[in-house]
């Protein structure tokens, strides 16, 4: 596609049907989709992570994806770094065969760090700072990644001593470390579009879907990746489903206990989703929310109301 941008971000809260538009629209486009989901690059977890890969075929079509099943949990830990290292290769890749990539997701830290152009650098042990955390509490080094991240949204770093001295060591470090020259506007052109519910129809979608991921084997899921070797502390860490799936495989809470903390959780995590992307409209990041997962409403934004091509952006 020729046109004025060379990226297209597909953001929402979880339960919004991202997937189904981002493929829908990368298969109008004769393009390919780069997922910015902090789970789903993880291989075996799949309906806690929702990747919903039969979504990526449209009328019998294979849509190419990207950053999905790229690494095992509890073998390979995945960062913010590790993300925007991975998407510069598929972007630069993709752009050589003059294709628009589609990215798509709701981890808003990954897509940050794409649209405000983090500097991501390799980040080296600091033994000075690393001698200086060691008699802090757990909440005294979480206070310190807060005053270095005041927006934190991995919140997984609070809950195991290493991973927080790490992140406080990276945050220190880029924070002391000046930006690139160049900027997200001037390397990136990108359209991001926005799918939003309103809260009672969100809410609704949230349950529904969990209770079809139920049904569907997400405890079976869970207990298998326990029996090859994926720990209870790992599946903490990955949060939400996997969290507290784990703690009814352990019997610490019974299967109702269980549905209604986790959805709880769920909709508290959209919510959290819904915050994080209205301060990237604060940072300067211009996000075109349509309503419903309307696919007319994306189509109009990229190819114009007609649809005969792409739209500029005023």
């Amino acid at each position: 596609m020729k046109g004025p941008w060379n990226l297209i971000v597909l953001l929402g809260p979880t339960a919004t049907g991202k997937t189904a538009l981002a493929a829908r629209l990368a298969r109008d486009l004769g393009s390919e989709i780069i997922s910015a989901d902090s789970r789903q690059v993880y291989r075996g977890l799949d309906l806690g992570s929702g990747k919903d890969l039969s979504e990526y075929v449209v009328d019998g079509k294979p849509i190419p994806f990207h950053l999905i099943d790229i690494v095992d949990p509890g073998v390979e830990e995945f960062s913010v770094f590790e993300f925007r290292k991975r998407f510069d290769l598929c972007f630069r890749a993709l752009r050589k065969r003059d294709l628009v990539p589609v990215l798509a997701g709701g981890t808003g830290l990954y897509l940050e760090s794409v649209l405000l152009d983090y500097g991501m650098y390799e980040v080296p042990e600091n033994p000075g700072l690393r001698k200086e955390l060691e008699g802090f509490s757990m909440e005294a080094l979480a206070g310190r990644l807060a005053t270095l991240l005041p927006a934190l949204h991995n919140t997984s770093d609070l809950v195991d001593r290493g991973r927080l001295v790490r992140a406080i060591e990276i945050a220190a470090f880029q924070r002391g470390r000046e930006r690139k020259a160049e900027s997200a506007a001037e390397r990136l052109r990108p359209l991001v579009i926005g799918v939003r519910f309103e809260r009672p129809v969100l809410r609704k979608r949230i349950t529904e879907r969990l209770r079809r991921r139920l049904e569907e084997g997400m405890i079976r899921e869970v207990a298998s990746l326990h029996e090859r070797g994926v720990s209870w502390e790992t599946l903490h860490r990955l949060g939400l489903e996997y969290r507290y799936v784990s703690l009814h495989l352990r019997g610490e809470l019974s299967f109702d206990e269980m549905f209604q903390v986790l959805n709880t959780r769920i909709h508290q995590f959209a919510k959290r989703q819904e915050t994080w992307f209205r301060r990237m409209e604060s940072r300067g990041v211009a996000i075109r929310w349509i309503d419903g997962g309307d696919y007319e409403a994306v189509r109009a934004l990229v190819f114009g109301p007609g649809g005969g091509g792409p739209k500029r952006v005023s």
